[in-house]
């Protein structure tokens, strides 16, 4: 495999309160999470937090100004952090982005091509915003991208559904949690041979 990180975006208390649709998605993406620590895989984690009395908010950004009038994504509030049964261990990376994409506003580049990392697994909340937002900006900075359709979660399934199944495929492989993690296991040893 190529030299990859998994990206765990935006799974976060309150988006999981809001997104979380009884269908056991926390449970898939930690799957994703344990098969890709037991592959040797990085495990980063990137979240959206707004800094207090936003002076990284813009009126002209409706997304951004509606979750601040919303009261959510405030750095430091316990609903902006990582949720607990995804949580990263001690000296994972956690990335802060103050928009959309992984990459706006982070040092999330920095972080990846200082570990030669040249492919992205991505999953998260929701499918239409950090995922898409993430997926457009990472395929013009020429990753390799793989998409886990079943740990990337969204508020209208239809969009979901849309865009893991028709536009994704276009620039990622678009595969399951449990095709990922059966793949990266059986490349592991010849990984580790070489």
């Amino acid at each position: 495999m190529p030299n990859s990180a998994l990206l765990v975006m935006d799974v976060q208390r309150d988006i999981v309160a809001m997104a979380d649709d009884g269908s056991g998605y926390l449970t898939r993406l930690r799957r994703a999470i344990d098969g890709a620590r037991a592959a040797d895989i990085p495990v980063i984690y990137v979240v959206i937090a707004l800094r207090r009395g936003t002076p990284d908010v813009s009126p002209h950004n409706r997304a951004v100004t509606s979750a601040v009038q919303a009261g959510l994504f405030t750095e430091g509030d316990p609903g902006t952090g990582i949720h607990d049964d995804v949580a990263p261990r001690q000296g994972d990376i956690v990335v802060t982005k103050r928009r959309g994409s992984a990459f706006s506003g982070s040092d999330l580049d920095l972080v990846l091509r200082t570990r030669g990392i040249d492919s992205l697994v991505l999953t998260g909340i929701a499918t239409s915003a950090v995922v898409l937002y993430t997926l457009c900006q990472a395929n013009d900075l020429d990753f390799g991208l793989t998409v886990l359709h079943d740990a990337c979660l969204d508020l209208d399934p239809e969009a979901h559904s849309f865009l893991t199944e028709k536009l994704f495929p276009q620039w990622a492989d678009v595969v399951a949690v449990e095709d990922w993690v059966k793949a990266v296991a059986a490349d592991q040893p010849r990984s580790r041979a070489s």
